[in-house]
C-alpha cells in the first residue's frame, strides 16, 4: 500500500512497517498530488525512536509546504513534533557539520539534521 498522507506513514510505521519505505513511498505520491491529515503520534509506541519519526513528519509537511507554496498544516507545530536533542542522519562525527549546514530549515528547527536531498526521490 502507497501512503497518500504523513498520517497514513504514521499509521503503517505503528502497525510494524519500515518508517523509511513508507516516508519514501509517500514522497513518491506526494509528488503526484498533496494531502495533508495529521499523522498518529509514534512515540507512545516506539519511544525515543518515534519521537525522531513525529519530529521528522512534521518536518517533512512543514518543508514539503514550504517548496510547494502551501499552507503549512496546524499539526505541524508543538512540543510532540520537536526534538531536545539533536538528531543526526549519520553517527559518523565527520559528516555532521556537513548535515549542520544542509539541513533544511523545517528539519533543523526541529533539531533533525538530514542531508539537503533528504525528501529527494530520484
Amino acid at each position: 500500500m502507497r501512503p497518500k498522507t504523513l498520517a497514513e506513514v504514521a499509521a503503517l510505521a505503528a502497525q510494524g512497517d519500515s518508517f523509511d519505505r513508507c516516508l519514501a513511498n509517500f514522497l513518491d505520491g506526494f509528488y503526484a498530488g498533496p494531502n495533508a491529515a495529521a499523522p498518529v503520534l509514534l512515540a507512545p509506541q516506539f519511544g525515543e525512536l518515534g519521537r525522531v519519526q513525529d519530529a521528522y513528519l512534521a518536518a517533512t509537511a512543514e518543508e514539503l509546504a514550504r517548496r510547494f507554496s502551501l499552507p503549512q498544516p496546524n499539526w505541524t507545530v508543538g512540543e510532540d513534533r520537536q526534538l531536545h536533542r539533536p538528531w543526526f542522519a549519520t553517527p559518523l562525527d565527520a559528516l555532521r557539520a556537513v548535515l549542520l549546514l544542509e539541513s533544511p530549515p523545517a528539519f533543523r528547527a526541529r533539531n533533525l539534521f538530514v542531508s539537503e536531498n533528504a525528501l529527494s526521490r530520484a
